[in-house]
């Protein structure tokens, strides 16, 4: 006879556990891997190329020192003749759809590393690329796809500029004498470009003043006065390691701005000339980031803790003092934001964001129990100071913007639905009477700014995820499931919170997953998946299941009665109080409870296929730059397997518990055999 599907649920989960403890780096925490990107490895291609190109006086020029820079070009563009897809385009990433941007900039690459050392993509690979160019309409396509935003379209002709593809004058000027002025005042000064893009306006603004059509004598004057500070401002924001915001891109387009003017030997250069040496991948390409060493951890640790039989065992207090070490203690010097968030990284070019400090947040309230009375009190102290962080950053609107408040309406500075769900999260989870009386306004106004943004068919559209197979490249699976697990914060209209859930039960694909597209069915195909019918991703799957039944799961805890509905503005979905086909009794549609059953069964097959080992390119990066990371389908299903046995149980109980339950095992309330 074959297991009941709870049964079933129970020994994957616990595969899938051991399989994330062993994760971990040092066996305390995890730092995850990020995929390699063509598009960060023709950026840094680029920039190593225009060091060696403009630094032929330099005394560096044949030392050893150059010999590595050689390799690395090398290197890379081996790596980027490896990635060109059957369009002949480049896509971000290895699993990516090609794209305008990523083509354009490989192009660029390829000419300065033939310029450098002799060495580009082959002609047949570069003349498909240029007619990938030409049929997706070359400059236009390039000024469409980033509309008014100037953050990336300015860089990525900075770069075509550098190689000689296009004229100085394609290069829009930026107005990098404006860093020159306080930080405090950078949103009133109306920038060009979002908030962590300063270093690429001030390198590349600088660049094109001097190669550029010359501007109006007074505005040449101020902005000739202005290089020596704004290089300051440059120097400030540099981190230890060399490397802006841990970003190859960006660190690259400042380096090769500073190379093109003569500036390849200033301590800027060098510092990001050594992160892109040490960030190079064993196969010759270069990853988006270093790594989401803070992230990967905060999301593990609360999809361990969603088990109903954890006990915390994982937790360890090396654990809890690396998780404390990473919480900001100063102002940062590259947004200028306050003591008391959280970065993606423990790395010092991460920087505090209204994504990472909640998962921070919420990790701690994970693990603080079973810490002794020092840390648990260190805990307590990280966790009032990481909510005072995220109350001080919501924007008038109502959400919460990434790094910097009122900054202005470019995409990734404004408020937006999934950190603004995330945020209200960490604010209302286990908070004292104290607290939550204080927090209430707050709630309650990021609870209207999700409201008010709700799209008519139910969804909410994230900022930083996003799905290469649909039009418009966003996620709205992966943003209304983040916005549904603010439901445990208790304020969002019954409405609201229906429509979401039918959302993601009529969006379910006939496979029993969430999200994908076509572009998953072929690459399977292609990878020795012959059989595989699967077009959904893992990774919106687990977020898909585990924001389902955490709504039902609160229906339960909250004790509403359907009666309650017209009353009560907290009211859950319309629940049936017991469902025997499901076995699940706490409530939920029953369209709903079969929803979850059906996606609990998709992620089950897909661990058999081992497919949560292979990460889609779900996440956006800066600019929308794709990224696929190992660990995400991992985690997420650890969390949403974890999640939909709560909902299960008669009661939680902890592994081992001599009180625990039969109720996986009572053949009254399995779930139908698979």
């Amino acid at each position: 006879m074959n297991p009941s599907l709870l049964d079933r649920t129970r020994a994957t989960l616990d595969q899938l556990r051991d399989e994330l403890l062993a994760e971990r780096n040092g066996g305390h925490h995890w730092t995850g891997t990020l995929s390699p990107s063509a598009l960060s490895t023709a950026t840094a291609v680029s920039a190593m190329s225009s060091i060696l190109i403009h630094s032929a006086g330099s005394p560096q020029r044949g030392s050893i020192a150059d010999e590595q820079v050689r390799h690395c070009i090398a290197a890379g563009v081996q790596y980027l003749q490896s990635q060109q897809n059957e369009d002949g385009g480049f896509g971000d990433t290895d699993r990516s759809h090609s794209n305008i941007a990523t083509s354009y900039l490989v192009l660029a690459a390829s000419a300065l590393a033939d310029q450098a050392i002799g060495n580009s993509l082959t002609p047949k690979a570069i003349a498909a690329l240029e007619k990938y160019i030409a049929q997706e309409g070359s400059l236009n396509a390039l000024k469409e796809r980033y509309g008014k935003d100037k953050t990336f379209v300015v860089p990525i002709l900075t770069n075509m500029a550098i190689a000689g593809l296009v004229p100085w004058k394609a290069v829009a000027a930026l107005p990098f004498e404006a860093a020159v002025f306080p930080q405090s005042m950078y949103r009133m000064l109306q920038m060009p470009v979002v908030s962590y893009a300063i270093p690429a306006l001030v390198a590349i603004g600088q660049t094109r003043h001097f190669y550029g059509p010359k501007a109006f004598l007074p505005i040449r004057w101020i902005r000739t006065a202005a290089i020596g500070r704004s290089m300051g401002v440059l120097e400030k924001m540099q981190p230890q390691s060399g490397g802006y915001l841990e970003a190859t891109p960006l660190t690259s387009f400042v380096v090769m701005s500073l190379a093109v003017t003569k500036r390849a030997d200033h301590k800027v250069s060098r510092r990001g000339l050594g992160f892109l040496k040490n960030s190079m991948n064993e196969d010759g390409s270069w990853p988006i980031d270093t790594n989401l060493a803070t992230w990967v951890t905060s999301l593990s640790m609360n999809a361990l803790a969603a088990d109903p039989t954890d006990d915390r065992a994982w937790c360890t207090s090396e654990l809890a003092d690396w998780h404390l070490g990473c919480q900001h203690e100063v102002r940062h010097p590259f947004t200028g934001a306050e003591p008391g968030g959280w970065g993606w990284s423990d790395l010092s070019g991460a920087v505090p964001d209204s994504d990472d400090t909640p998962a921070a947040i919420l990790a701690l309230a994970q693990i603080k129990s079973c810490l002794d009375e020092n840390r648990k009190q260190r805990c307590e102290k990280a966790i009032r100071a990481g909510r005072g962080w995220l109350l001080r950053l919501q924007n008038r609107d109502g959400g919460w913007p990434t790094f910097c408040r009122g900054w202005g309406k470019l995409p990734f500075d404004r408020s937006s639905n999934d950190l603004t769900a995330h945020a209200l999260r960490a604010l209302a989870f286990n908070g004292d009477a104290e607290s939550e009386a204080g927090t209430a306004r707050y709630i309650n106004l990021g609870t209207r700014f999700l409201e008010k943004h709700q799209e008519p068919d139910g969804s909410w559209m994230p900022l930083w995820f996003g799905n290469q197979d649909r039009a418009d490249e966003s996620n709205p699976v992966y943003g209304t499931s983040r916005v549904l697990l603010a439901a445990t914060a208790g304020t969002l209209a019954s409405e609201a919170l229906q429509a979401g859930c039918q959302y993601l039960v009529n969006k379910q694909n006939s496979d029993g997953g969430w999200g994908g597209g076509r572009s998953i069915a072929l690459w399977l195909k292609k990878n020795q998946f012959e059989e595989s019918d699967f077009v959904s991703s893992v990774e919106e799957t687990a977020l898909a299941v585990e924001a389902l039944a955490t709504v039902v799961l609160c229906g339960k805890k909250s004790g509403l009665q359907p009666e309650d509905e017209d009353t009560n503005r907290n009211k859950m979905p319309e629940t049936d109080h017991f469902n025997a086909q499901s076995g699940v009794q706490h409530g939920g549609t029953k369209a709903m409870t079969q929803a979850i059953i059906s996606g609990v069964e998709f992620l089950l097959d897909s661990v058999d296929q081992k497919r949560h080992r292979l990460p889609w390119p779900i996440g956006f990066y800066f600019a929308k730059l794709w990224y696929h990371e190992r660990l995400y389908p991992l985690i997420f299903t650890t969390g949403a397997l974890g999640k939909y046995l709560q909902l299960a149980a008669d009661k939680p109980t902890r592994k081992g518990s001599t009180n625990e339950t039969n109720s996986l095992q009572n053949p009254t309330q399995t779930l139908p055999e698979v």
